[in-house]
This record gives C-alpha cells, structure tokens and sequence, in this order.
C-alpha cells in the first residue's frame, strides 16, 4: 500500500496533493485491494488523513503563508485608502461650490484645535484677530 501511495504521490504538487486527498485515497483502495487478495487479504478501507511535511518545507509553507496574508492585507489597505482618498475628493468639490460648507469645516477644524488649548494669549498688531474674525463670519 505505500509504495503504490508513493507512486501516486510522486505525480502531484503539494497544493494538488492537500485538494486530491480522498481520490488519491480511493485510487490507492482500488489499486492495493486487487494485490492484496491475491495474498488473502481483504482490505475494507484505505485513507490519508495527515500529510507530514518535512522542517524545510514546513518553513517553506510559511512563509507562503505569510506573503498570502500580506499581499491581502495590502489589498485591503489599498482599498481603503481608494475609498478615503475619494471621499476627500467629494468633499473637497463640495465645499469648492458651498463657501458656507467650507466655513463649517474651518470651525470644525478650530473646534478640534481648541479642545487641545487650555489658554489662548493673543499678542500683537492684532492681525490675529483679525484672522479669527474672517473664519467666522462669512459674509459681510
């Protein structure tokens, strides 16, 4: 029974060999179960339920492994990254028509600054102020 289990396997690649297991497995039933009778035994079932890799072709599979699970998550990345970058897009063309959704984004941005702020000193020509005064109003 090995040595017909090792000619079939000696055929196949290791990827068919994990996805072919239970034909392999019936092949090896069919081939054996004829030999054997003719020495007077009956084989009633055959299977291969674990294939043992050697230490090289474990790391092998690895890191296979590995670079599958990063080139996926890379895609994922980049995919978010597309969708982030056009919702920029959007918004950015949004607020290019709309000065008052423009304006609403500076004060958000502002709002954000000043939760980080615990005191402001403003000093100077007042030019700051100034500034401070376009954000918020918007027409004049």
């Amino acid at each position: 029974m090995q040595l017909v289990l090792r000619a079939y396997v000696g055929t196949y690649t290791l990827d068919e060999l994990l996805e072919r297991k239970e034909s392999i497995a019936q092949a090896v039933f069919e081939d054996t179960k004829t030999e054997a009778a003719k020495l007077g035994v009956k084989i009633l079932n055959c299977g291969i339920r674990d294939v043992i890799l050697t230490g090289e072709m474990k790391d092998i599979m690895n890191q296979v492994l590995v670079a599958q699970k990063r080139a996926q998550a890379n895609i994922i990345t980049r995919r978010e990254e597309t969708a982030s970058s056009r919702s920029l897009l959007n918004t950015a063309k949004l607020m290019e028509d709309n000065e008052m959704l423009y304006k609403l984004k500076e004060m958000e941005y502002l709002e954000k600054i000043a939760d980080k702020i615990g005191e402001i000193s403003v000093s100077g020509d007042g030019g700051t102020v100034k500034q401070l005064k376009d954000i918020f109003f918007v027409n004049r």
